[in-house]
């Protein structure tokens, strides 16, 4: 069956998340940032076309590879998910939910327009995308919820390809079996970089009950030594 694909209904992030992607520690902000603060959330609201493709696929088998990795093996679907910081998320998990989200390409095409013609202006209009497209995310987040509570199952965290141990590479099969290109117009760079650059993808395990979700802290993550948050003692995790 293809993914179920769906229009995500608009969601503005708060200041304090735009502020965050900012870099912002608390310094008085003039009413001129303030309003283009503003002024950005609302140019994304307008441009954006939020959009997701969601499927879920039944725990197949947890296995290892070749190198004692863990892998699990999902029912029906090209998808394997390996690494030691995936099958401690994935543990008490039936099934697995898989998620991709869209701004669409008109926030990439107002981020190059801003960068020839207003540097500071790219730089708000970014951090307020990249608030959005997080927003976004959660209400994806939702709609897989759903589709577990039908199955009378709970949904952990999202996890994304690249955090802890799960590979990045990851990212091109998780596309493929979600028909991202055809159904939202995403691609995936030979870099693995998505485009539109504006989206985030996810996996969500479908449990019996609800648990304290694994926190793996910003040691095991792959992208600690370019992270903005932890130079300031700080984690990009929101809660």
């Amino acid at each position: 069956m293809p993914p179920l694909v769906t229009w995500l209904e608009e969601v503005r992030p708060k200041r304090a998340e735009v502020l965050r992607y900012l870099g912002h520690r608390g310094q008085e902000l003039t009413d001129e940032l303030d309003a283009r603060i503003d002024a950005a959330i609302s140019r994304c609201a307008e441009l954006a076309r939020p959009r997701a493709c969601l499927d879920s696929f039944d725990v197949a088998e947890r296995t290892r590879t070749a190198d004692g990795v863990p892998r699990i093996v999902l029912e029906g679907c090209a998808l394997t998910l390996d690494g030691e910081s995936i099958a401690a998320h994935l543990e008490q998990a039936q099934a697995v939910g898989i998620m991709a989200v869209t701004l669409g390409a008109e926030i990439d095409r107002e981020l190059r327009r801003l960068s020839m013609t207003d540097p500071l202006g790219q730089l708000i209009f970014d951090a307020a995308a990249t608030a959005t497209i997080e927003c976004m995310a959660d209400e994806a987040e939702i709609d897989l919820a759903n589709m577990a509570l039908k199955r009378g199952l709970f949904t952990t965290a999202r996890f994304s390809p690249g955090y802890g141990d799960l590979p990045l590479e990851c990212q091109s099969t998780l596309l493929a079996v979600l028909e991202t290109e055809r159904y939202l117009g995403l691609t995936l760079m030979p870099s693995l970089l998505m485009v539109p650059t504006k989206s985030v993808t996810a996996i969500v395990g479908f449990v019996e009950r609800l648990y304290a979700d694994v926190q793996l802290g910003c040691s095991a993550c792959n992208l600690r030594e370019d992270c903005y948050a932890s130079k300031d003692a700080a984690t990009c995790k929101r809660s």
